[in-house]
């Protein structure tokens, strides 16, 4: 695919993980993005999040995560000289991506009004955690805790857990990427007009409830840590063991996809008894039912199993670790490679759509 912002310029005056992700996008589709670290402070904190026995050198592997083909500069924006480096490069930007902590933008005189002075026809991209009023820290294990992803996220024997990655971070950077891209459109025909897009985690978090929110706001039934289950389907989540010691997990969301998961089973009877007949049914049902459907599972093997349930059109997979996941073709094509400062680094691409005429 043509680079489709190859034309476009973004300073991003971000670091962590969801500002510079949005530079990422815009990198990865072609644009020029420049990334301006805080030289006082050794450059972007996570150049030194290494997990153990992670090697010293180039940045570390959770960096080059959100990083790639970006234009480095260290500046020290309370510097003149720096700062002056900096206006120039904004005065030249279409775009600006930001995540100042309240009071910074002012202390620094980068202001959306300070920036709009400078070149007035930016788009003015910030991230804030709980909005742009609020003075809070906001590490993506707080969001998650305060908006209730934790309180669902778990085994009902576990504590409240938090999700293995930072997933407020990405929802906020898919917030402001897309309000960027509404503004490019209007920009479209209104050539001069700047724009100013906040995307804060809080919200972000909130909005990507979706049905569980709506569990509540129209039931007033609070989720549970149910595990992977599915609240309002079965079997859906629950874990079964093969014959050759895999762990495989099914989706069945429609009374024919577990009538055919019966058939494959051998088990027809079990879509004929009535605690299993309808959806409502079988989520009351649903732990009595895994042990029937573990019961046929474990003496199946797993390669056989999978390869009928897309025969059938049942939604199936194995559960696979990272190892697992990358030793796939459909995987490795999805990887962008680049030496950064002498560390051959990889990750996974951000821009996993396709646009054809």
């Amino acid at each position: 695919m043509k680079p489709i912002f190859e034309d476009l310029k973004v300073v991003e005056l971000a670091s962590v993980l969801a500002g510079p992700a949005v530079g990422n996008f815009f990198s990865e589709l072609g644009a020029e993005v420049v990334k301006v670290e805080n030289k006082k402070n050794d450059g972007d904190v996570t150049r030194r999040w290494r997990q153990e026995g992670e090697t010293e050198q180039g940045p570390s592997a959770y960096y080059a995560s959100v990083n790639w083909n970006k234009e480095v500069r260290f500046m020290d924006l309370g510097d003149p000289e720096d700062q002056a480096v900096v206006r120039q490069l904004l005065s030249e930007a279409d775009v600006v991506i930001s995540n100042f902590k309240k009071g910074d933008g002012e202390k620094f005189d980068l202001t959306y009004d300070d920036v709009k002075a400078i070149n007035p026809t930016i788009i003015y991209g910030h991230i804030s955690g709980f909005g742009s009023e609020s003075d809070r820290l906001a590490y993506d294990l707080i969001l998650q805790a305060e908006t209730g992803f934790m309180s669902m996220n778990g085994q009902p024997e576990s504590p409240p857990t938090k999700m293995p990655l930072a997933l407020i971070d990405l929802l906020a950077a898919h917030q402001l990427k897309e309000g960027i891209l509404c503004a490019l459109l209007k920009q479209k025909d209104q050539p001069n007009q700047p724009f100013k897009i906040e995307a804060s985690l809080y919200g972000s978090a909130v909005s990507s409830l979706i049905n569980q929110a709506t569990n509540w706001l129209m039931n007033r039934n609070i989720p549970q840590r149910i595990g992977s289950l599915h609240p309002n389907i079965a079997p859906y989540g629950e874990v079964f063991t093969t014959d050759d010691g895999a762990s495989v997990t099914f989706a069945i969301g429609s009374d024919r996809q577990f009538q055919d998961l019966c058939t494959i089973l051998d088990a027809q009877i079990l879509s004929q008894q009535k605690e299993f007949q309808e959806n409502t049914d079988r989520v009351e049902n649903r732990e009595l039912l895994a042990e029937k459907i573990q019961e046929k599972v474990e003496a199946l093997e797993c390669g056989e199993l999978l390869k009928e349930c897309r025969n059938h059109h049942v939604p199936a997979a194995r559960i696979k670790n990272l190892k697992q996941v990358f030793e796939s073709d459909k995987a490795q094509s999805l990887l962008l490679k680049e030496k950064l400062e002498g560390r051959e680094t990889v990750r996974p691409r951000s821009t996993v759509f396709d646009i054809t005429k």
